[in-house]
């Protein structure tokens, strides 16, 4: 069975945008997704890439223009301003680990953190956010919370994924990894993916 690999930032609204369609294409061509957390400032310092605050003007706008025309395009709500971000991924990151330690389905809580924020306008700093957003991903929050690593090794996870979507390769959220290492990224790469997919990948293909 081939492995797709998320390389995920919570905060990050192509993440989002993403989630429902990777469910989609994965269950298609009966694939297994992995979701990891990484930390994308610690990546784009190694791989040349600037975090939001310090690109240009014109970046900066033309990112707002993808915001609106994928908002439309996909028919998903999303505001583009949202009142908490950039949140703190800590706890969230800590319940995504504990979603994936535990085998839930951790691609939907994913996309309901990013709901969360991009939707729903909630700081997902917050316990009873994330909480809501499990439940709202089918799992029981409060059972996944009590399972949960604890914030040190959560942190080390974390920073454990990071080197890993390094080593893949990774330079940009989200990034979808194949099991013979090809990358894909952006949600707006996931119609490639499908191709790629229906050719009949392999693991380590």
């Amino acid at each position: 069975m081939t492995t797709i690999t998320c390389y995920a930032s919570l905060n990050s609204p192509w993440t989002y945008l993403g989630c429902a369609r990777l469910a989609e294409i994965a269950a298609r061509h009966g694939c297994t997704v992995a979701v990891r957390p990484a930390q994308f400032s610690a990546v784009f310092e190694r791989t040349g890439g600037l975090p939001l605050p310090r690109r240009s003007p014109e970046r900066r706008a033309y990112r707002m223009m993808e915001l609106r025309r994928w908002r439309d395009h996909l028919s998903m709500p999303i505001t583009l301003e949202p009142a908490h971000f950039p949140a703190d991924e800590a706890a969230g990151v800590r319940l995504l680990i504990a979603a994936v330690d535990q085998g839930g389905d951790a691609l939907s809580l994913l996309r309901e953190i990013g709901r969360a924020v991009w939707e729903r306008e909630e700081d997902i700093a917050g316990q009873d956010v994330l909480l809501a957003a499990a439940d709202r991903a089918g799992m029981d929050g409060e059972a996944l919370l009590a399972e949960a690593p604890s914030p040190q090794a959560a942190r080390e996870r974390h920073e454990a994924y990071t080197r890993e979507a390094l080593a893949a390769g990774v330079f940009g959220a989200p990034s979808y990894v194949l099991s013979g290492g090809e990358i894909f990224w952006g949600q707006d790469r996931l119609a490639m993916l499908d191709w790629r997919l229906g050719q009949g990948v392999s693991p380590g293909a």
